[in-house]
């Protein structure tokens, strides 16, 4: 059996292709940010493969150029962002509503966004996402060491919910040390409320 893992996020395809039983042939079709890869290029890729499954990750165009090119059966891995932001934009949220209507299979990888997608699919199933111990694992910590804690998302509190993150990390700021990426329409915002909150 070929499986297509079209598109990944943060490794979770390429972790779920590790998973598979021996007999499945995983063929990773990746591609760069790039207007051209995630357009002329991604409609190239998939005209390219053949599989016996295509599990696309993201519902966005990766998703839509698959099932306009008959790439069946189909499964649409939803991430978050593409169903907390995304659908709701006025040209790609129509993409994200044809994508969970046309796809054979619709998978969602956080619990949050699994009753907005059974608006539109009510057999959507939740996957948590796989972790891969060989890559993510905690290091020993040192002799009264604080564990590090790395905020690398997007600070914006509507769709990743930072806000949370870093109410969460104050009530164990003493056994914490906090870092966050500079990224985000609520880089301020959350830079406040951690410092209000005591987080250094």
């Amino acid at each position: 059996m070929i499986v297509a893992m079209v598109n990944d996020c943060a490794y979770v395809g390429e972790t779920i292709a590790r998973y598979l039983p021996e007999y499945v042939i995983v063929k990773h079709i990746k591609r760069t940010r790039s207007l051209w890869d995630k357009t002329v290029g991604i409609v190239y890729k998939l005209l390219s493969v053949s599989a016996d499954v295509y599990h696309v990750h993201y519902l966005l165009q990766d998703c839509y150029i698959a099932l306009k090119l008959g790439k069946r059966p189909l499964i649409g891995h939803a991430h978050g962002s593409d169903v907390r932001a995304t659908l709701r934009h006025p040209l790609f949220g129509r993409v994200v509503r044809y994508n969970l209507m046309k796809c054979d299979i619709i998978l969602v990888s956080t619990p949050d966004i699994l009753d907005t997608v059974k608006q539109f699919r009510e057999d959507a199933k939740y996957l948590p996402n796989p972790v891969n111990t060989m890559i993510f694992y905690p290091k020993p910590l040192q002799k009264n060491e604080k564990k590090k804690v790395l905020i690398a998302s997007n600070l914006d509190w509507d769709v990743k919910g930072t806000d949370i993150a870093i109410k969460a990390l104050s009530r164990i700021k003493n056994e914490v040390s906090v870092n966050i990426i500079a990224y985000g329409k609520d880089f301020g915002k959350t830079l406040k409320l951690a410092k209000n909150l005591g987080i250094h």
